[in-house]
C-alpha cells in the first residue's frame, strides 16, 4: 500500500529525535497504567528548548499505543473560554463549541490533550485551573507546554499538587549535543566550536546545523554568521519594548551575573528598577541567590550580536562593568572579592587564550583558609606525591616559618582539596632564601634585576596545586588563580610576585596575556624537576595599570595572544636615597610644569597608580602636582604640623621671592624658618614614599 505522506514528514522527524529519554519514558509510564497516577503534567523551558518537537513524541508514542491524543496551539487560540473550546471541538471533530466538554467529562477511554505554548493563552490560566480542567474525566491526561513554571496558585493548592507533576526540559548533553550534529551532518571538526557556543540547546544547534547545510565549507565563528544570530534572537527575544530595554538585554549578557546596582552602572542611570524586574520576567532568564542569569545560548547570541553589530557599545559595556567590579573591591569582605574577581575575569571568557585556562561552568570562587597544624601533613603528601620528597621536606620547612602564608581551600565537606603557600621574601632572613634551590634562584633574579626597596613586598607563591590534578586546568586551579589576583589587587607595598610551574610551556600564551613574563634566569630544579618561573613587577605596572592592559585585551577584535613582553611606558623604580631627591627637585620647580615632566616621579608608581601607564606627559606633571598638594596638605590638618605647611607654602606652592621673604611672611626668624622648611620637606617625602610604596 502506498505510504501517506505524514507517515513519511513523522519517521524522518523521529530519526532527528535526540535524547529526551527520561521525558519520554515518564509520559510512557503515565498513560500506560490502567490508573492515571496523576492527570496533569505542566512541561516548561524556554524558546527552542525543544517542547513542541517532545509533544510530537508524545503524541507517536499515543498513536501507537491506539491512545487518542489532541494537539492544541496556543499561538493559534484567542484567550477566551469561547474561543478555547471552539478549537478544542474542531481537533475533536465536532461542529458545536458546547460538544468538547461533555465528552471529556464523560470519556470512558484513555485520552491525551497537549497544549503547546500554553503561556500565549495566560489570560485562561486560571479559567482552566478552576473550570476546566477539574470537570475532565479521569481517564483524561493533560499535558500544558509552556516556557514558564505553572503559577503559585497552582503550587499552592495541596489539591493541584496531588494530581499535577512538574517537569523542566534542559538543554541537551554534549553526548547528545553530539549525536545530532552527525545526524545533521556538521562536519566532525567543527563540532567543538559549535558545542562551545550552543551549550547543548537544541534550536542554537538547528540553527547552525542549517546553516552548514546551506554552506558546507564554513569555519563556524558566531560573530561570522549574523543571519543566523537574527534568527536565533528572534525566535529567543521576540519583540524588546525598546531602545532601553535593549541595552538591558545586552548589558545582561555581557555579564555572569546581573543585579540592579550592575545594571545602573552599566546603563549610566540612576533608576533602573522597571527594567531589571523586565529582565527577570524574560522566561530565557533565571533568578538566582546573587542576580539575574541569562540562558547560556542567549547569552553566547546576544554578545555575538552586539560585538558584531557596534563593537564599540560592547567595548563599552564591559569597560562599565569592569570599572563596576574594581571600584568595589576594596569596600567589601573577602568572599565578596573572590567574586568580584570571577564577574571580573568571566569579561575575558570569549578570549581564545584565557577561555580552555578557566573554569567557566561554575563559579570557582572558594575563598581559601590558613591552614590548620593537623592539616600539613596532608598538604605536604600532596607535593610529595606531585614534586617528590625533597620538595616535600621544603614544604615542612616553609610550613614551619611562616605557618599563617599556608592556605587550603575546602570542598563542600570542609576537607582540603586544594593548597596555596604565598611565601613572604621580604619576611624571611638571607639563610632561609639560600637554603631552599627555590628561593635561592629567585632571590638571586631580584637583587640582580629588581631589588626590593624597604618596605616593599615580594611573594613567590611557593607552592600552589590541586590536591588530585595538581596544576592542571580545574575549579580549584582556577580559585587559585583568583586568589592570586585578589592577593595583588589588595596588597599595600606589592613590589614583585612570582610563580613557579612544572610546565611553563603550558601556561605560556595566558600567563603572557597577563602580563606575567617569563624569568629563565630564576628558574631552579628540586629533587631532579625542573620549575620555569614567571613574574611580575607591579612597581613598572601597577595594579590599575595591568587592569587597564587586560581590559584593553579583553574586547580586542583579534586577540589572540598577547606578546610576551608589552611595549609600554617604562615605570622608574627609584630607591629610598633617589626617591628622596626627586621630591626636592618637585618641590624646587613646582610651578614649572616643562620640569616636572622631566622629573623621575612622573613615571613613579604613586603617579602611575591615579593615572594608568598612557597618560600624557602633561597628564602625569598635572598629577604630581597635585600627589604634592594632597600631601602637603596633610600637615595643614594637624596642630603640630601647621607650621611646617605655612613654610612649604611659602617657599613652594604659592612662593615669595625669597626664603628670606617668606620668613618675613611668617614673622619667623630665618632660622626658624629654614628648620620648620626642612621637617616639612622630610615630612611630605615620607608620605609620598609610602604611597609610591603602596601602589
Amino acid at each position: 500500500m502506498p505510504q501517506r505522506l505524514a507517515e513519511r514528514l513523522s519517521q524522518v522527524r523521529q530519526r532527528h529525535v535526540v535524547g529526551r529519554a527520561e521525558e519520554l519514558a515518564f509520559f510512557k509510564d503515565a498513560v500506560s497504567q490502567h490508573e492515571l497516577p496523576f492527570f496533569v503534567l505542566h512541561l516548561w523551558g524556554p524558546d527552542g528548548i525543544g517542547k513542541t518537537t517532545l509533544l510530537a513524541e508524545y503524541g507517536s508514542f499515543c498513536e501507537q499505543i491506539g491512545c487518542l491524543c489532541t494537539t492544541l496551539d496556543g499561538r493559534a487560540i484567542e484567550p477566551s473560554p469561547t474561543a478555547f473550546l471552539r478549537q478544542l471541538a474542531q481537533r475533536l471533530g465536532y461542529e458545536h463549541d458546547e460538544s468538547a466538554l461533555p465528552l471529556l467529562s464523560e470519556s470512558n477511554e484513555r485520552r491525551v490533550l497537549l497544549i503547546d505554548s500554553y503561556d500565549s493563552i495566560a489570560a485562561l490560566d486560571g479559567w482552566m485551573r478552576d473550570h476546566f480542567l477539574p470537570q475532565l474525566s479521569d481517564q483524561v491526561f493533560v499535558v500544558l507546554a509552556s516556557s514558564a513554571p505553572p503559577a503559585l496558585d497552582w503550587r499552592a493548592d495541596p489539591g493541584w499538587r496531588s494530581v499535577m507533576r512538574i517537569q523542566q526540559l534542559h538543554n541537551f548533553s554534549e553526548s547528545e549535543s553530539r549525536i545530532y550534529l552527525e545526524q545533521r551532518e556538521v562536519p566532525p571538526e567543527q563540532h567543538q566550536a559549535v558545542l562551545e557556543f550552543a551549550h547543548g540547546y537544541p534550536l542554537a544547534l538547528s540553527l547552525i546545523a542549517d546553516l552548514f547545510a546551506q554552506r558546507r565549507q564554513v569555519q563556524f565563528r558566531p560573530e561570522a554568521a549574523p543571519d543566523m544570530m537574527k534568527s536565533l534572537l528572534a525566535q529567543l527575544v521576540q519583540k524588546v519594548p525598546g531602545p532601553a530595554h535593549r541595552a538591558a538585554l545586552e548589558a545582561c549578557a555581557s555579564v555572569n551575573l546581573m543585579t540592579e546596582a550592575l545594571l545602573a552602572a552599566m546603563l549610566n542611570m540612576p533608576d533602573v528598577h522597571e527594567l531589571f524586574d523586565w529582565l527577570r520576567s524574560l522566561s530565557f532568564i533565571e533568578s538566582g541567590p546573587q542576580g539575574l542569569l541569562p540562558h547560556r545560548t542567549v547569552r553566547a547570541a546576544l554578545d555575538a550580536d552586539v560585538r558584531w553589530r557596534n563593537p564599540e557599545w560592547h567595548a563599552e559595556l564591559h569597560r562599565r562593568a569592569r570599572a563596576y567590579y574594581t571600584g568595589r573591591m576594596n569596600h567589601v569582605p573577602a568572599r565578596q572579592q573572590q567574586h568580584l574577581l570571577f564577574e571580573l575575569i568571566y569579561l575575558h571568557r570569549n578570549n581564545p587564550v584565557v577561555r580552555p585556562f578557566f573554569e567557566w561552568q561554575q563559579n570557582p570562587s572558594l575563598l581559601p583558609e590558613p591552614a590548620r597544624p593537623d592539616e600539613w601533613p596532608q598538604l605536604r603528601g600532596w607535593i610529595a606525591t606531585h614534586e617528590g620528597d625533597e620538595a616535600a621536606s621544603w614544604a615542612d620547612f616553609w610550613f614551619s616559618r611562616q605557618p599563617d602564608h599556608v592556605l587550603v581551600f575546602r570542598g563542600n565537606g570542609g576537607q582540603p582539596i586544594g593548597m596555596l603557600l604565598t611565601l613572604a621574601l621580604d619576611q624571611a632572613t638571607t639563610d632561609e632564601l639560600l637554603a631552599d634551590p627555590a628561593t635561592t634562584a629567585i632571590w638571586s633574579y631580584l637583587q640582580r634585576y629588581a631589588p626590593l626597596r624597604p618596605g616593599e613586598k615580594g611573594t613567590l607563591f611557593r607552592f600552589w596545586l590541586d590536591g588530585t590534578s595538581y596544576q592542571a586546568v580545574s575549579p580549584v586551579q582556577s580559585s587559585i588563580f583568583l586568589t592570586m589576583v585578589r592577593y595583588y589587587l589588595t596588597t599595600p607595598g606589592l613590589a614583585f610576585t612570582m610563580l613557579p610551574c612544572a610546565d611553563a610551556d603550558f601556561w605560556t600564551g595566558v600567563f603572557a596575556y597577563a602580563d606575567l613574563h617569563r624569568l629563565p634566569e630564576a628558574d631552579f630544579q628540586v629533587g631532579g624537576r625542573s620549575f620555569g618561573v614567571y613574574g611580575h613587577d607591579w612597581r613598572t605596572t601597577p595594579p590599575a595599570a595591568w587592569l587597564e592592559l587586560l581590559g584593553e585585551r579583553e574586547t580586542a577584535t583579534e586577540a589572540v595572544a598577547a606578546p610576551a613582553q608589552v611595549a609600554k611606558p617604562a615605570l622608574v623604580v627609584l630607591n629610598q636615597a633617589d626617591f628622596a631627591a626627586a621630591v626636592r627637585d618637585v618641590l624646587r620647580d613646582f610651578q614649572r610644569a616643562d620640569l616636572l615632566q622631566a622629573n623621575p616621579l612622573a613615571q613613579a608608581r604613586l603617579v602611575a597608580g591615579r593615572l594608568g601607564t598612557g597618560a600624557s606627559p602633561a597628564e602625569r606633571a598635572s598629577t604630581l602636582q597635585a600627589l604634592v598638594r594632597e600631601a602637603c596638605a596633610t600637615l595643614e590638618g594637624a596642630q603640630r604640623d601647621v607650621k611646617l605647611y605655612r613654610a612649604l607654602y611659602h617657599t613652594y606652592l604659592q612662593p615669595a621671592p625669597t626664603q628670606e621673604q617668606a620668613a618675613e611672611i611668617l614673622d619667623l626668624p630665618f632660622s626658624t624658618f629654614r628648620r620648620h622648611l626642612k621637617a616639612g620637606i622630610t615630612s611630605v617625602t615620607e608620605l609620598l614614599w609610602q604611597w609610591e610604596l603602596n601602589g
